[in-house]
């Protein structure tokens, strides 16, 4: 396999062949977080449709993952008058390590949120939109028909708008995750997040094996959509295990591919291993291509989310 060239940088540290264990929250804690590369610049200006954004959701009691997973792109996408809805209510039954999203026992289910969703989007005037949502491991499906049903009426709404759901793995109930296949959506997105060997660590109780078979199966679905997945680096994994990983998922059929850079939330969650400089985001962008992805987005800002339609453009206008 072909190594990226990795560039040396404060806080990187090999990885052993070993699944790691999750570190005490006590030690984690207490590990500071490390100082951001000159690299990595969140802008800080606000635009005037910020507090509008902002506002709308707020007025309807929605939520979006740029404000629950403290995503750096907020400030850029709320100034440009778009977000990522997330459903199913703000908070996660599964505890991922990574992750900023509240993780606790869910509020009831709010069945009006669809109706709501669907009302925004008409408000903001959205030709394309972005939904995921917490896992809901309390639900007989996972929320899936939460997901169907928002589909539904974004389409009564406007049969021509555009529709992205990243969704969670669905504790592999294949049922589950043909309801939201069967509602029509346009990209199927569900994350990997990391390295293998590093889920005992990073998302602790999930399954590479599990995430893959739902991009397979959503691969093989007719009519079928555009089918995406994306990781994170920097929480310890080797070159040859990023590799690696991107062959596992292309050979599921997966047509995009999204990198970006681990960002520490807080102190209580997992610290960052070390930064990836913006050449090497490039060399496995060059990488994944010659895999053959029809699309990789490479970054230090990238999320899975950032400019989703941008990422999908080509392939949906082959679907037309």
């Amino acid at each position: 396999m072909k190594k990226v060239p990795l560039t040396e940088s404060a806080g990187q540290r090999s990885a052993s062949g070993a699944s790691p264990e999750t570190p005490p929250q006590k030690k984690q804690a207490s590990t500071p977080h490390l100082r951001l590369p000159k690299w990595i610049k969140v802008t800080s200006t606000l635009g005037p449709n910020y507090g509008r954004v902002k506002s709308i959701l707020e007025e309807h009691s929605l939520h979006s993952v740029c404000q629950e997973a403290a995503c750096p792109n907020i400030r850029e996408c709320f100034s440009e008058g778009t977000a990522t809805f997330m459903i199913l209510g703000n908070r996660c039954t599964r505890g991922c390590n990574f992750c900023g999203v509240t993780k606790g026992r869910p509020l009831n289910l709010d069945e009006e949120e669809p109706a709501r969703l669907a009302n925004v989007v008409g408000q903001l005037k959205l030709k394309q939109v972005v939904i995921t949502s917490v896992t809901r491991d309390d639900l007989p499906d996972g929320g899936a028909w939460v997901f169907a049903r928002t589909m539904q009426l974004l389409r009564q709404q406007d049969t021509e708008v555009k529709v992205e759901f990243l969704i969670p793995d669905l504790r592999g109930d294949a049922q589950a995750l043909q309801v939201i296949l069967d509602s029509g959506v346009d990209v199927l997105a569900h994350n990997v997040e990391t390295v293998g060997r590093l889920y005992k660590r990073a998302r602790p109780g999930m399954k590479l094996d599990r995430s893959l078979e739902v991009l397979s199966r959503a691969s093989h679905y007719t009519p079928r959509p555009v089918v995406k997945s994306g990781f994170m680096v920097g929480l310890g994994e080797t070159t040859d295990e990023i590799i690696e990983l991107m062959h596992q998922i292309y050979a599921t059929g997966t047509d995009l591919v999204t990198i970006g850079q681990y960002l520490r939330p807080s102190l209580s969650h997992l610290p960052v291993e070390r930064f990836y400089h913006p050449d090497e985001f490039k060399e496995l962008a060059r990488i994944g291509m010659k895999i053959g992805f029809a699309h990789v987005e490479s970054g230090p800002l990238v999320r899975s989310s950032y400019k989703a339609f941008h990422q999908s453009k080509q392939l949906l206008e082959k679907r037309c």
